[in-house]
């Protein structure tokens, strides 16, 4: 393995970390309506413990309101029993075939828990940025060791791999702050 490669590689998994922590960010609940905070979910689908979104069409009716539309009749009543019965804190509400699923309007004390709850998963995801940091400098360390490269290449691609490192943690950063106005905005 060269130093291109691990750079290369080291600057992938970054990438990574923060498409699973925008997918963790994705989870977390605002004032508005999203999809994607029902993922969490699963329903009792013929034995078996399924997403809801694998059983049913999962969209938006307003900025306030999700919609569950059930591809099977009976199924109904069981994705209104998990929603309930999930820690989300949701009451869905069954209209025929159709189930909302209205967002209630947050607390001021509950806003700043999710704050909280932002930036520790920040703070999780820049963790992780930090030890692909210290993998890929343990990997060159290791080359120069091996005599495959020089000590002046090694401060090179340190220097490098904490670019990468500063602009993913930047990244991460701005995330946190748009996600917590967003929570904050009323």
């Amino acid at each position: 393995m060269t130093i291109a490669d691990i750079k290369k590689n080291t600057d992938a998994r970054m990438a990574q970390s923060i498409a699973a922590f925008k997918n963790n960010l994705a989870k977390i609940r605002t004032g508005r309506a999203n999809p994607a905070l029902l993922d969490t979910v699963h329903v009792d689908y013929y034995g078996s413990m399924v997403p809801i979104s694998q059983v049913a069409n999962v969209a938006l009716l307003d900025s306030r309101t999700i919609s569950v539309q059930p591809w099977e009749k009976g199924l109904g009543a069981k994705i209104e029993k998990a929603i309930r019965e999930s820690d989300l804190g949701l009451n869905p509400a069954s209209m025929g075939d159709l189930i909302r699923v209205p967002m209630p309007p947050m607390s001021e004390e509950r806003r700043k828990e999710m704050t909280k709850l932002v930036r520790h998963e920040g703070e999780s995801a820049k963790v992780a940025i930090r030890n692909l940091r210290r993998d890929a400098n343990e990997a060159v360390k290791k080359l120069v060791k091996d005599k495959l490269a020089s000590e002046d290449d090694q401060k090179r691609a340190e220097a490098d791999v904490q670019k990468t490192t500063d602009r993913h943690i930047a990244e991460i950063d701005a995330l946190v702050a748009a996600k917590e106005q967003d929570i904050m905005a009323v």
